[in-house]
């Protein structure tokens, strides 16, 4: 079967092409904006890209589109394939008729921590020998991909909030009928979409009451929002984490592990490379539902110790100068927050200087104006990069004073970034984007 994707190069609809491309399909796909690490990867594996949406890629002739949510109405290939009657499906509902029928899914949902918790878990399954598929919104250093299928029943998906399509406004989540689900976090995000937190809490009940009844929910004991969505009704065994009476992380020692434990019994010690306390928890989440797919805790915690990362979170992008180039997906003022202090601990000395692009729907709309400045306070310096966007930055940013610095050419923001570096800094790259390649042109500049 051919199958053309529309908006291939987002991390999800490049996960369905990885995925379609391995059971025998030939895949081609379209987007507006092509860079890596998916464009790469999706070449690596054979993929044709074609930039754009034009009318004339129905010509091609596939047997099925597969239409991505970044795709709306007025897409002129969109509206040719509705036009023509061809035939069309979303990538949610793709994968579920398609690859996760009869899996045992472990999906994981919040508002933060996806991509880390689900390239945690898939490298605990991995280590156990039990060889997961998995579909991730990022690429796990240690698989090289963001999407794999095993002949394994086992199947790990980031389970995201976001909606299915244009013709499908259901969050993704409802259509992967996990068996054990993942409840990270939840705060209000997505604003193009969902009107407040209730909205987003009412998708998340959705996702709770397909759940079977032998099956298990990890959840986040510390968030109230999660809390009333399990109050609304639910039919599935609860672990709460973050909670003495279920799994618990002890304090951090000197070397950087934690005690671990389950309804306050000691099961052994986390020594996980990934800097942070929000990233801890997140390997608690991972360590319990692994633990219901019957790998012992013990085996989760070896494999935790040898955890490579994640392609875009607080990766390494190079160093010029004793000056650490770094980058980071984060773009909503919890993740932005959470990133600096585990870069702060991790760094111990030298000054962050955070480079930000609010490119998200929600940044994008002014939404979370408010809460900035507080999640960029541990900065030393703080780079704001403001093109298009519809709201007052400088304004915004006024609370942190003559440490922040907003732009509107990528040019100059480089030139004073590089300028302003001095030995032993970090420059962190904060965004959910390609950022014009910003990475690069800071490493060349210093």
């Amino acid at each position: 079967m051919h199958i053309h994707i529309l908006g291939i190069c987002g991390t999800f609809m490049g996960g369905i092409a990885l995925l379609a491309r391995a059971s025998g399909h030939r895949v081609t796909g379209c987007d507006a904006n092509v860079y890596p690490p998916m464009s790469t990867q999706l070449e690596a594996q054979g993929i044709e890209l074609i930039e754009g949406f034009e009318a004339a890629q129905a010509g091609l002739q596939p047997d099925l589109f597969v239409v991505g949510n970044a795709v709306s109405r007025g897409n002129p290939l969109l509206e040719e394939i509705l036009d023509k009657g061809l035939p069309y499906v979303s990538g949610p509902q793709w994968l579920a008729e398609n690859v996760l029928r009869e899996k045992w899914v472990l999906a994981v949902a919040g508002t933060h921590g996806k991509t880390t918790t689900s390239s945690l878990l898939a490298w605990i399954l991995e280590c156990a020998g039990l060889d997961p598929g998995f579909l991730i919104g990022g690429v796990p250093q240690d698989f090289g991909v963001s999407a794999r299928l095993t002949s394994s029943p086992f199947f790990v998906i980031e389970a995201d909030e976001y909606d299915t399509a244009f013709c499908d406004k259901r969050s993704k989540f409802v259509h992967y009928r996990a068996r054990t689900a993942i409840l990270n976090n939840l705060e209000f995000d997505h604003a193009d979409i969902f009107s407040d937190l209730a909205a987003i809490e009412t998708q998340f009940h959705h996702f709770v009451r397909i759940l079977p009844k032998s099956g298990l929910i990890v959840a986040n004991a510390v968030e109230e929002s999660l809390k009333r969505v399990i109050q609304r009704g639910c039919w599935t065994p609860v672990e709460w984490f973050g909670v003495e009476e279920g799994w618990l992380l002890g304090d951090e020692a000197a070397d950087g592990s934690c005690s671990v434990s389950l309804a306050g019994q000691e099961i052994g010690r986390l020594a996980l490379p990934l800097a942070g306390a929000h990233n801890r928890a997140n390997a608690l989440a991972a360590i319990a539902a692994a633990r219901h797919a019957g790998v012992a805790p013990a085996v989760a915690l070896e494999a935790l110790g040898r955890f490579g990362g994640v392609r875009r979170r607080l990766e390494v992008r190079g160093e010029r100068r004793r000056v650490t180039v770094y980058d980071d997906f984060a773009h909503h003022p919890t993740a932005i927050a959470a990133t600096i202090g585990g870069l702060r601990r991790r760094a111990k000395g030298g000054r962050i200087l955070a480079v930000l692009e609010p490119r998200s729907n929600t940044m994008k709309l002014g939404v979370m104006k408010a809460q900035l400045p507080g999640s960029l306070a541990e900065a030393e310096l703080v780079f704001c990069y403001a093109a298009n966007l519809g709201w007052d930055v400088a304004a915004a940013l006024a609370p942190l004073g003559g440490r922040a610095h907003v732009f509107e050419d990528l040019d100059s923001l480089v030139q004073t970034v590089a300028a302003a570096a001095q030995t032993g800094d970090h420059v962190l790259v904060m965004s959910n984007g390609g950022f014009g390649g910003v990475h690069e042109m800071l490493l060349q500049a210093l």
